[in-house]
């Protein structure tokens, strides 16, 4: 068997499937066998949301590319177009940058309503100065019809980060302890009751928001070691991540983690699991054990922090990821193979 066949061998399928996009196993041995072979540098981070482009001065500039093809286009909360603009500048965010420009590429289905279009960008552009970012290049295509989900969107975010900011697995120790700014699992389950399946519907609307207050707060402790926003395959892609990195074990507790009622019902009664649902405004962090109460605190303050929570901690051990229940058991949350809601970012 060649090198090539072998290394293609390792994706375990030969077609592409929609679990290669859902941040889970798939997702993770298509880009290290695949696009990270081929595109190799010394730039190339496939392991972080944006990355560093070296210039002189004290700051340095920092890149991130994202694509969405959410459906509905438009949903509790927000639509395709604040989704954008919140996906691309929370992966600047929570890599320690304030976002500056994006650029917008726009993928138009023929039939999609020009009202619906223009409602849409103008959220983007609501967003946009929200987050005090300017569109500064862009390009539309317009594919056939049943060629297209209505309207794919595709950026990239360029962000502005000092050269002091230390942030990364490498950087996470055994003690340190997790924290999550909100609640889990709104985007997910807001963007599945759009969709008017299982004659279901509800009145929770996704959490998509930008998250550079958050960032910034936790910037100014000193004991933070990493951020993350849990987009696809949620809390524990997160985690997992962290595990596979650092080669140590976390521990996290049913009973501390947020979870708004509406998102544990609809779970319960579908057989989700909340912490692999995609969330848009939130963060992940982790922090030394010392500097945590400060952390949780700093994040309290904010309006989109008030439910902030300690919710695990990282010690030597196998690279496992375990979740204490509230009745005092335990499960191994397993790394995301299938994707339970295809589409929600």
């Amino acid at each position: 068997m060649t090198t090539a066949e072998k290394r293609l061998k390792n994706l375990q399928s030969q077609y592409i499937q929609l679990a290669h996009g859902n941040g889970g196993r798939f997702m993770r041995e298509l880009i290290d066998n695949l696009f990270a072979y081929h595109l190799n540098n010394s730039l190339l981070d496939t392991n972080t949301d944006a990355t560093a482009i070296p210039i002189d001065g004290t700051q340095e500039v920092m890149v991130t590319t994202d694509g969405f093809t959410v459906k509905p286009l438009e949903f509790p909360g927000g639509n395709i177009g604040s989704l954008a603009v919140h996906g691309t500048v929370n992966d600047l965010c929570v890599s320690g940058a304030v976002p500056q420009y994006l650029t917008l590429n726009a993928f138009i289905e023929e039939g999609l309503e020009i009202t619906q279009l223009d409602r849409i960008i103008a959220s983007l552009g609501t967003a946009a100065k929200e987050a005090n970012v300017s569109v500064v290049a862009g390009d539309t295509k317009v594919v056939a019809r049943g060629e297209g989900g209505g309207l794919y969107l595709a950026t990239t975010g360029v962000g502005l980060r000092d050269k002091s900011i230390k942030l990364g697995t490498s950087q996470i120790c055994p003690s340190d302890i997790i924290l999550v700014s909100g609640p889990i699992g709104d985007h997910g389950i807001a963007v599945m009751l759009a969709r008017e399946q299982f004659g279901m519907r509800g009145d929770l609307q996704s959490d998509s928001a930008n998250v550079l207050p958050l960032s910034q707060a936790l910037l100014k402790i000193p004991g933070l070691k990493f951020m993350r926003d849990p987009t696809r395959g949620g809390l524990a892609s997160v985690l997992h991540e962290i595990c596979q990195s650092t080669g140590l074990n976390i521990r996290v507790f049913e009973s501390q983690i947020p979870i708004r009622e509406p998102v544990r019902s609809v779970c319960e009664m579908l057989g989700y699991d909340p912490y692999y649902l995609a969330c848009e405004g939130r963060v992940v962090a982790v922090v030394s054990e010392k500097q945590a109460d400060t952390a949780l605190a700093a994040l309290q303050t904010l309006a989109d922090g008030k439910q902030a929570a300690k919710i695990g901690i990282l010690s030597e051990g196998q690279p496992h990821l375990i979740l204490e229940t509230e009745l005092g058991g335990e499960r191994f949350l397993e790394l995301l193979e299938d994707d339970p809601l295809p589409r929600i970012c």
